[in-house]
């Protein structure tokens, strides 16, 4: 177990910063080279960028988005009004600078996941990278690991401090998903930074109101609630327990039962685990719960597995295998090797379901396994009290 009473010794913040800053420098190296070169980069920060045009061109937000280069797909802007205000210097750039940004942002927040979770553990970050959620994130130019360094500095690092929940609620603002983490503070009896969290989210959201009203009213009333279908979706990439159910069996009752089960599961873990003063496994809980409830958790949406393997790395005797099987399981392989597209997952055989949904029975096998050891030692010390 990471003793986090004693501070980690300077030399792992070192570690970790160096190797955190060494991957940001050769991303921004590589979009100066595609940008010299004219190659296309970044599918998704050319939207957030795109987005940012149409606000600072007076074009509609959720339309078409008339800047989308030529390469790219001919995405929409699924994000509240308030991230189009923050993505708004990415406009400044050309395409593949702004990815560029978006790249090196990761990276940082990599860095600042590793000095949340285990410091000790920073040379091991570019080993990482191979893990499918975070290339591809850092592929397509996305703010996963950005929201998600947000919410681990809020959560485990802030912790106790008058700002406590602002950075929850800013990450919301940015995308809806870490609303999840507003119900993590009231489960752990953190009811006023819930408040502050959601008083963040708030003043942003009364920001795009201000700045943006006609968007805000079209996003708020209409564009929130069929992004992506995803009421529907049954494609491979969307490792959620409804992509899952879709999958097997269309619309079903059985999803209501198993998101119910997830978060009576998940509050039970949450708890217990900050109980014990294990906060960083507390959110960890609530951060795969949040992804197997969600209507859609693209594969890319999984980057929680990276403060995953870095909590095996610091609280496991040999961890190199458990590490080595998380690996195998989020390096991507799967998705290469089942039918996709088309409706075909429609007709998957058991085995090509079993590695098609390897995401989410992942999560659940090891959900199941935590609640055992959970048991396991509350057994232990109530016998141990007894004697």
């Amino acid at each position: 177990m990471i003793d986090t009473a004693r501070r980690p010794p300077p030399a792992a913040f070192r570690t970790t910063a160096i190797a955190s800053g060494a991957v940001a420098c050769a991303l921004v190296v590589a979009a100066l080279v595609w940008w010299a070169r004219g190659w296309p980069l970044g599918i998704d920060s050319a939207v957030y960028r795109s987005g940012a045009l149409a606000v600072l061109n007076g074009e509609p937000l959720y339309e078409r988005l008339t800047a989308t280069p030529d390469w790219s797909p001919d995405l929409p802007f699924a994000y509240p009004p308030s991230a189009a205000l923050v993505f708004l210097p990415l406009a400044a750039l050309p395409t593949q600078l702004a990815w560029g940004v978006l790249a090196a942002a990761t990276a940082l927040g990599l860095g600042a996941v590793a000095r949340v979770v285990h410091p000790g553990a920073g040379w091991a970050l570019p080993l990482l990278l191979v893990l499918e959620p975070v290339w591809r994130t850092i592929g397509l130019g996305q703010v996963n690991v950005v929201l998600m360094a947000l919410v681990l500095v809020d959560l485990v690092a802030l912790r106790g401090s008058r700002f406590s929940g602002v950075l929850v609620g800013l990450a919301a603002a940015i995308k809806l998903t870490p609303l999840v983490f507003v119900l993590h503070l009231l489960v752990t009896r953190r009811g006023a930074d819930a408040l502050r969290a959601l008083g963040a989210f708030a003043l942003a959201g009364c920001a795009g109101f201000a700045l943006l009203p006609g968007d805000a009213v079209r996003y708020w009333s209409s564009t929130v609630f069929g992004a992506n279908s995803a009421l529907s979706n049954a494609w491979s990439g969307n490792q959620s327990l409804n992509g899952l159910v879709r999958r097997f069996a269309g619309d079903s009752f059985v999803l209501v039962l198993l998101v119910l089960a997830g978060v009576v599961g998940a509050v039970f873990l949450a708890r217990a685990l900050d109980d014990r003063g294990d906060g960083v496994g507390a959110v960890l809980v609530t951060a795969f719960c949040g992804l197997l409830v969600s209507p859609i958790s693209w594969t890319h949406h999984w980057v929680w597995v990276f403060p995953l393997c870095l909590v095996v790395l610091g609280r496991v005797r040999r961890p190199w295998s458990a590490v080595v099987g998380i690996v195998a399981l989020f390096s991507g392989w799967t998705f290469a090797a089942v039918p996709r597209g088309d409706g075909r997952e429609l007709a998957w055989t058991p085995l090509e379901s079993l590695v098609g949904n390897a995401y989410v029975l992942g999560a659940v096998v090891g959900g199941a396994v935590v609640v055992h050891a959970v048991r396991a030692r509350r057994r232990a010390s109530r016998a141990g009290l007894r004697v």
